[in-house]
């Protein structure tokens, strides 16, 4: 059975209690070294192909590997290998632990005593396993949550008409619909794309030592 759309709505919500309110999905160090609001659309764009990517289809492969019974393990360390900056694994494990509290809230039941190590999308993917969620609901998921944090930031950083962010939003959703195809058919670790973004990458690093931030990441 599919998972409801409520559902969805409810883990897609920026008001989920699940520490995404405290990251900018790298924007703000972005517009520090010098991005503009107006290049925003275009950030959005070239994480949903890159680090986007990257976790939908880690969180992909993770639902599939729960639902044949396997170990998580894997999935996590190829994650991991595809992710190159310390600071975005250690923020990627963090939100893994909120979503953790997510998934024992909404759907209780037994986890791996590694679970709280265990990134955001591979925790997603278990909850998609435990939800009857689809492959392709859980990418769009994933690709949804990236940049609505992108855009919930930016009108915190960078003042904006809400109106014309929620456009650019509504423009993005056919490519997250793109980058869900690519991904929803994928069951095991050594399928997950590995895709870089080395600004990306050296800007989180940059922001991990900074002290004045309104966001952690």
């Amino acid at each position: 059975m599919s998972t409801s759309p409520l559902l969805l709505a409810l883990l897609g919500d920026a008001r989920l209690p699940s520490g995404g309110h405290t990251q900018s999905a790298g924007l703000e160090p972005a517009l520090r070294a010098g991005t503009t609001p107006a290049e925003v659309p275009a950030y959005l764009r070239s994480r949903l192909r890159t680090v986007t990517l990257v976790e939908a289809g880690t969180a992909v492969v993770a639902r599939a590997v729960a639902a044949d019974g396997g170990d998580l393990a894997g999935v996590e360390a190829a994650w991991a290998a595809r992710t190159p900056s310390a600071a975005l694994r250690a923020n990627g494990r963090r939100l893994g632990r909120g979503y953790l509290r997510v998934l024992q809230a909404l759907r209780p039941g037994p986890v791996d005593d590694r679970a709280r190590t265990w990134s955001r999308p591979v925790v997603l993917g278990l909850l998609a396993h435990r939800t009857g969620m689809d492959p392709a609901d859980v990418a769009r998921l994933v690709g949804y949550d990236d940049a609505q944090t992108v855009t919930s930031a930016l009108l915190k950083l960078e003042p904006q008409d809400p109106l014309a962010v929620a456009v650019w939003l509504s423009e993005l959703l056919p490519d997250i619909e793109e980058m869900a195809g690519r991904v929803a058919a994928l069951r095991r670790p050594e399928q997950i794309p590995a895709h870089g973004a080395p600004l990306v990458e050296r800007w989180a690093e940059t922001h991990d030592t900074t002290t004045e931030r309104l966001f952690r990441a």
